[in-house]
């Protein structure tokens, strides 16, 4: 018995799939589902600006039409950045390209390479060719994200068939908020297999056990390995932080992965970037 109006502004006040599912309740509710204010409410805060910055056209007739558009990745800001909407949830999620990324002696041909790839969603990915010292970092601000959400942050890696060098010691992961550091951990660049592993033991047991001492000092310590996705890239989890609500949105999330003091040569990594997506 509700005006359609007003039953449009309850359904903005629950989830896209709730809203989805709602249409086969009754026509009067199918059609208050298709509302702009009920789209309105699910997109981005910000969606005029990600429409500005996006590299391709985003052509839509509705607010539904945009968000439904805003589900698949999206290249923006020169194609250095890719953003992306939950389907279900409505939740954004973040990928900083390699080229938005710190990278030690990124800019020195004989350390990486920059080449396209056709397995990743920006223009080109980094690759290294040798380096004694690896460290990683990249910068996200809060607002980007939904607010009160638990968020994980990932790198995005493929290791070559002549890697070298990568998963002999261990590397530290930190993300640090407001200059304090809020996730502390330890990440292995590659699967091990039994042989390597036992090699680690004998040559970098003492190293690995002063690194895991420092980083549970810092608040943490797990172990961290790499995981297989469905598109093909491996991802290293840097850690987890709460995005806080929207009076804390412009709080700056560091977040990067360093090698263990000494020098070990390596090479075969290759860095599509980092991803942050709600856990």
């Amino acid at each position: 018995m509700l005006a359609e109006d007003c039953v449009a502004i309850i359904l903005s006040l629950t989830s896209p799939s709730d809203a989805c599912r709602s249409t086969l309740v009754s026509s009067t509710l199918r059609s208050a589902a298709k509302s702009d204010v009920v789209w309105e409410k699910f997109s981005p805060s910000y969606y005029q600006d990600l429409v500005s910055r996006s590299i391709t056209s985003l052509k839509f007739l509705s607010k539904k039409e945009l968000y439904l558009l805003l589900c698949n990745p999206t290249l923006i800001d020169n194609g250095r950045k890719s953003f992306k909407v939950d389907k279900s949830s409505g939740k954004k999620s973040y990928v900083l390209s390699a080229r938005e990324l710190s990278i030690t002696w990124s800019d020195n041909p004989e350390n990486w390479s920059w080449k396209p790839s056709l397995k990743s969603r920006f223009l080109e990915v980094a690759e290294l060719r040798m380096i004694s010292r690896l460290e990683i970092e990249g910068k996200v601000r809060t607002h980007m994200l939904s607010p009160n959400t638990m968020c994980g942050s990932y790198l995005l890696i493929k290791i070559t068939h002549q890697a070298y060098g990568l998963d002999l010691k261990p590397s530290e992961t930190f993300l640090e908020m407001e200059n304090q550091t809020i996730s502390a951990n330890i990440a292995y660049l590659s699967f091990k297999d039994k042989k390597k592993h036992h090699l680690e033991s004998l040559f970098y047991g003492n190293r690995k056990q002063m690194v895991k001492s420092r980083v549970r000092s810092e608040g943490g310590g797990d172990e961290r390995f790499a995981r297989e996705s469905d598109d093909g890239w491996m991802g290293i989890e840097l850690g987890e932080f709460f995005s806080g609500d929207e009076e804390d949105d412009h709080r700056e999330v560091k977040m990067s992965l360093r090698e263990v003091k000494g020098y070990q040569l390596k090479g075969g990594l290759v860095i599509e970037g980092i991803e942050v997506r709600p856990k």
